[in-house]
């Protein structure tokens, strides 16, 4: 078998190199075409877009703002200022061009001092004779390149020895020198006489206008977020039980939907307010023949049919609180700083007389803003809930690293199944075997808590407990 050529090598080499090249292209082709896809533009533009309504009405008015400011000083960049700077530079480089010339027609020391003279009165340029000298090599960095670049090209035009331009080291002064038999004529020039002035002066401007239009932006967006931001806050705090006092303000549409709140609030407390009046006569009504009726089973012969009917009315009468407690809720009951401490300690000292054993533990010294009725009721709820199913309760008081307060009933009963701890929640409700379903009431033990809880801005959550029951976890914010 003959050995391939070296001339067939390279061929099968550069095929594979340039597969190589060819797959990586329409790799990259499928993933362009991937992003520009309607669909993932969209989510390539939600992902940038900023969530807030501030960010995004900031971003509606500023941005097209920017892009018009850019495409103003982007059109006077190129259209303007390039074409005077380049202007500029040409007459600059034929006045540099015409010195040269003159003193390499005549370089002597008289004639020098003649050129001199009149570049300094005529052209307002410093001009110097540097004998034996040659010009610096490299450039030194601008921060307009461009612009360099435009004399460097003037200047080239207009002579054919070797030169060094530098725009960097006077901040007022051109420096440029020029290589001639003798040595390096060196010119300092006004540095307006490359460079318009006028540019950076119209970039400043452009820059200000569009901060103080930013800034203007910002001011009445956030005049107008705020006004939602306080409709939020009113809607937050009427759900959790606090009455605060709200008066629309901003655009129309803010006032109108501030106004929609404010109906619904009023139409909303007003149904609460007759759900409470009516219970609370209900109540009234039915605690007298209950009343009644218990007098009656007490002055009647002790007989097992008596203590089944004494149950029968006590039973009632939970039931008739509960309603009570469940229609009232916090009853409007204000926001204060609490001592923990005896509130746990008189929930504990309920638990015990229900029949259980109880424990606590408890941080030092914990203070927590809460409604203390409506708290010390939601704990005592999930208290007695333990003390009804369990022998063993333990009620722990601490504050998490994440801030706020938890207030946990562990126990040591059958618990509930992880699937129905929601269920548990719910008004009412009466699980086979369930911990909601209180022996001497309807099964609101644990809604109740939850409505106190949420009341509050926190909640109530259920799991399994290292001593083999349920725990529930009363959270309450800080």
């Amino acid at each position: 078998m003959a050995a391939p050529s070296i001339e067939g090598a390279e061929r099968a080499a550069g095929a594979t190199a340039l597969q190589r090249l060819q797959a990586r292209a329409r790799r990259w082709w499928r993933r362009l075409q991937k992003q520009l896809r309607p669909a993932g533009a969209r989510r390539a533009i939600k992902r940038r877009i900023p969530r807030s309504l501030f960010g995004r009405s900031l971003l509606i008015i500023v941005l097209p703002i920017v892009v018009m400011q850019a495409a103003v000083g982007w059109v006077f960049f190129d259209a303007q200022w390039r074409t005077v700077t380049r202007q500029l530079s040409e007459a600059l480089a034929g006045d540099v061009a015409w010195d040269v010339e003159s003193y390499e027609a005549d370089p002597t020391p008289s004639h020098f001092a003649r050129i001199a003279e009149r570049a300094e009165r005529v052209q307002s340029l410093s001009l110097a004779f540097q004998p034996g000298r040659t010009i610096p090599v490299g450039r030194r960095p601008s921060l307009i390149p461009t612009f360099d670049d435009a004399l460097r090209e003037a200047v080239d035009d207009k002579i054919t020895q070797r030169f060094w331009v530098d725009a960097t080291r006077y901040p007022a002064y051109l420096d440029i020198r020029v290589q001639v038999r003798t040595g390096v004529l060196r010119f300092l020039a006004p540095r307006e006489r490359a460079f318009s002035t006028k540019g950076p002066v119209f970039i400043f401007w452009l820059t200000l206008v569009t901060v103080l239009l930013t800034a203007v932006a910002v001011a009445f967006i956030r005049n107008q977020v705020r006004a939602i931001e306080r409709l939020a806050e009113a809607a937050d705090a009427f759900g959790r039980g606090v009455d605060v006092e709200f008066k629309p303000y901003g655009a129309a549409e803010v006032r109108l939907a501030a106004q929609a709140f404010i109906d619904m609030k009023n139409r909303i407390q007003r149904h609460i307010d007759q759900r409470t009046t009516l219970l609370a006569a209900v109540s009234h009504d039915l605690r007298t023949p209950l009343t009644r009726l218990k007098l009656e089973a007490a002055l009647a012969e002790p007989s097992p049919r008596i203590d089944g009917i004494k149950r029968d009315l006590d039973d009632m009468g939970h039931m008739i609180d509960d309603y009570l407690a469940f229609a009232r809720g916090e009853d409007g009951e204000a926001v204060q700083a609490v001592d923990i401490a005896p509130l746990v300690e008189a929930v504990a000292s309920d638990a015990r007389a229900a029949g259980a054993s109880v424990t606590v533990r408890m941080d030092p010294e914990l203070i927590g803003r809460l409604r203390p009725n409506g708290a010390r009721r939601a704990l005592s709820n999930l208290a007695l809930n333990a003390a009804a199913h369990a022998k063993t309760v333990r009620i722990t008081a601490q504050v998490p690293g994440s801030g706020g307060l938890i207030l946990a009933v562990d126990d040591d009963g059958p618990g509930i199944a992880p699937d129905l701890y929601e269920e548990a929640f719910r008004p009412f409700s009466r699980l086979d075997a369930s911990r909601n379903q209180n022996r001497q009431g309807v099964g609101l033990g644990l809604a109740i808590a939850r409505d106190m809880a949420r009341g509050h801005g926190g909640d109530v959550v259920l799991s399994r407990s290292e001593m083999g029951g349920l725990r529930a976890e009363l959270r309450l914010p800080g």
